[in-house]
């Protein structure tokens, strides 16, 4: 993944892993602002010709990066993010059910928004 880079599209929701000027994967997430500052990662998608090159485990690291810098919390509802989250618990701190709960409430309000 070394020629790989990873941008943040904060307006469109995305977080990009471009190669070649071409985007093989991204993590789609919104912001939540309450009970507390979060990321919310809701899916996670590799292109198929990029599939195990490490673009998804970068991407959630690189997510969690993000929320740190920012003081902000990271609230999983993506499976693989959850999963890596677990996997990598010193990079990772778990968020809280009262967020996750706020979070699955913002999604069940923005339907159409992913």
């Amino acid at each position: 993944m070394s020629d790989t880079q990873i941008r943040d599209d904060r307006a469109a929701g995305r977080l990009e892993a471009v190669a070649d000027g071409e985007v093989v994967g991204r993590i789609e997430y919104f912001v939540l602002d309450s009970p507390e500052r979060a990321l919310v990662p809701v899916h996670t998608i590799v292109e198929p010709a990029h599939e195990g090159k490490g673009i998804a485990g970068s991407l959630a690291r690189e997510l969690y990066g993000i929320a740190a810098r920012e003081d902000s919390a990271v609230a999983p509802l993506c499976p693989y993010v959850a999963k890596w989250a677990e996997r990598h618990p010193d990079e990772a701190p778990p968020a809280g059910q009262d967020l996750l709960t706020a979070a699955k409430g913002w999604l069940a309000v923005h339907p159409g928004r992913f």
